[in-house]
C-alpha cells in the first residue's frame, strides 16, 4: 500500500493551510490595524507552532480520519463530537460566500463595477461549485494540490516583483488606530491559518505517523510562515495606507510592478484558485452532513446519498439554501466579506479550542505536547474573548447540538423500553 512521504505530507499540509483568504486578508487587516497588522500576522505564525504541534501529536497517537471530532469524542464523549460536527457543518454556508467574494474582488479590481461585480462573480463561482458537486464531480487531490501550488507561486511572484517598490516610510504611522486594533485584526486573519488540524486526518497514511507528521509539520510551518509574512509585509511596504483600501492587494501590487495586464492575469488566477477550495469545502461538508444524519446528530433524512459512490444531494441542498440566505444578506444588508469571515472564524476558533481541550485530556500530562495544548487553549480562548458578539454563534450552535443529542438519547432509551399494559 502506498504511503505518504514527508515531502508529500509537507505539500499536503501547506495546501491545507495556505488558504485563498490571503488574496484579500492582507488588505482587510491593514484596514483594521494599519501597519500594526504585521504584528497580528507574526503573532499567528508564532501561535501556529503549538497548535500544529498538538495536532501532530494527536495524529501520531490516534491516527484516524475523524480529526478533531474523533479527539473530542475520545476525550469528552459523543456530545462533544456532535457539537464539533455541527460547528464544521454550519460554518460552510457562512464561509463559502466570503471565499467567493475574495475571488470576486479580483475580478472587480480588473474590470471595475465595485461591489456589484464582486457579488455577482462570487455567486457564479459558488453556483459552479454547487453544480459540480450536485453532479457528483470532484476535484482530485492532485489537482487541489496543484491549485494551491499556483497560489503559492502567485504569492512568491508578487513578493519578488513588488519588493523594489517597497518604502520603509509606509510603516509610519505604525499604529494609526492604536495597538488595540491588533486583536481584531488577529481574529480576522485566523481564517488564513485554518488547516493545522487537517494532517491529523491523514496521519494514518504515513509509514511512521509519530515521526513523519512531526517533520512535515515543521517544514510546513516554515513555508507558510515565510509566505504569509512576506505577503503581509510587502502589502504594507508597497501600498502604504492604500493597503487598507483594497480587497485585492495582490492584484494592485502586480499592476504597479508589471502593468495593468498583470491585474487581469491575477483576476483569472484568483478565479481558478477560488474554485478549487469552494468545491472541496462543499464536497466535504455535504459528506459530513450525511454522516451526521446517519448518526442522528442531524435529521436522519440528511443521510441519503452518504454512501461511497453516492452524492449527498439532500445535505448539499441544505448547504445551498444556507449559502443563498447569506448571499441575500450580503446583497440586501451590505454584509461584507470581512464580517462573514469574523463570524466563520468564531466557529473555527471554537473548534480549535475543543481540539486543544481534548489534547489536555489525551496527551501525557506535563510533557511538551501537554504544555503546547495549554498554550493553544489559552490562545483560542483569548481569541473568543475578543470576538465580541461573534462568539454567540458557536455558543448557540453548541447549545442546540447538545439539546439535539439529549433528545436523541432520550428517544433511543424510550425505544428500548419494553411495552407495558396498565
Amino acid at each position: 500500500m502506498s504511503r505518504l512521504t514527508v515531502a508529500q505530507g509537507t505539500a499536503l499540509y501547506v495546501g491545507a493551510v495556505l488558504g485563498t483568504g490571503v488574496l484579500a486578508l492582507p488588505g482587510l487587516a491593514a484596514g483594521i490595524a494599519g501597519p500594526a497588522s504585521l504584528l497580528a500576522w507574526a503573532a499567528l505564525v508564532v501561535m501556529s507552532v503549538p497548535l500544529a504541534a498538538v495536532f501532530a501529536a494527536l495524529g501520531g497517537r490516534y491516527p484516524d480520519a475523524g480529526g478533531v471530532a474523533t479527539f473530542a469524542e475520545r476525550a469528552f464523549g459523543r456530545p462533544a463530537a456532535t457539537v464539533t460536527g455541527w460547528w464544521f457543518y454550519l460554518v460552510v454556508p457562512i464561509g463559502v460566500p466570503a471565499l467567493g467574494m475574495f475571488g470576486g474582488a479580483y475580478v472587480a479590481s480588473a474590470v471595475g463595477g465595485g461591489r456589484a461585480v464582486t457579488l455577482v462573480t462570487a455567486g457564479v463561482l459558488v453556483a459552479v461549485a454547487l453544480g459540480a458537486n450536485w453532479g457528483g464531480l470532484r476535484v482530485s487531490g492532485r489537482l487541489q494540490l496543484a491549485l494551491m501550488g499556483v497560489l503559492a507561486a502567485l504569492l512568491v511572484v508578487t513578493i519578488v516583483v513588488s519588493a523594489p517598490h517597497a518604502r520603509v516610510e509606509n510603516l509610519t504611522p505604525f499604529a494609526p488606530y492604536g495597538l488595540s486594533a491588533v486583536a481584531p485584526a488577529m481574529a480576522l486573519l485566523l481564517w488564513s491559518f485554518n488547516g493545522w488540524e487537517a494532517m491529523a486526518q491523514l496521519s494514518g497514511e504515513f509509514a511512521d505517523p509519530a515521526r513523519d507528521i512531526r517533520r512535515a509539520t515543521a517544514a510546513a510551518l516554515v513555508i507558510v510562515g515565510v509566505l504569509y509574512l512576506g505577503v503581509a509585509a510587502t502589502s504594507v511596504l508597497v501600498l502604504g495606507p492604500g493597503a487598507g483600501r483594497t480587497d485585492a492587494p495582490l492584484a494592485v501590487m502586480l499592476a504597479r510592478a508589471l502593468g495593468s495586464s498583470a491585474q487581469h492575469a491575477a483576476a483569472i488566477v484568483a478565479v481558478v484558485i477560488t474554485l478549487g477550495p469552494l468545491n472541496a469545502y462543499l464536497a466535504s461538508a455535504a459528506r459530513l452532513g450525511a454522516a451526521l444524519g446517519r448518526d442522528r446528530a442531524l435529521p436522519s433524512w440528511l443521510a441519503r446519498g452518504g454512501r461511497a459512490g453516492e452524492v449527498p444531494r439532500r445535505s448539499l441542498a441544505v448547504l445551498a439554501a444556507g449559502t443563498v440566505l447569506v448571499f441575500a444578506g450580503a446583497a440586501g444588508f451590505g454584509w461584507s466579506a470581512d464580517r462573514l469571515v469574523l463570524i466563520a472564524t468564531a466557529f473555527l476558533v471554537a473548534t480549535y479550542a475543543m481540539g486543544m481541550a481534548a489534547a489536555l485530556r489525551l496527551l501525557p500530562r506535563y510533557r511538551a505536547g501537554w504544555w503546547a495544548a495549554l498554550a493553544g487553549l489559552l490562545f483560542e480562548l483569548g481569541l473568543l474573548a475578543i470576538g465580541g458578539w461573534h462568539v454567540l454563534g458557536p455558543l448557540a450552535v453548541a447549545a442546540a447540538a447538545l439539546v439535539s443529542e439529549r433528545l436523541r438519547r432520550t428517544e433511543g432509551a424510550a425505544a428500548r423500553e419494553p411495552y407495558r399494559v396498565g
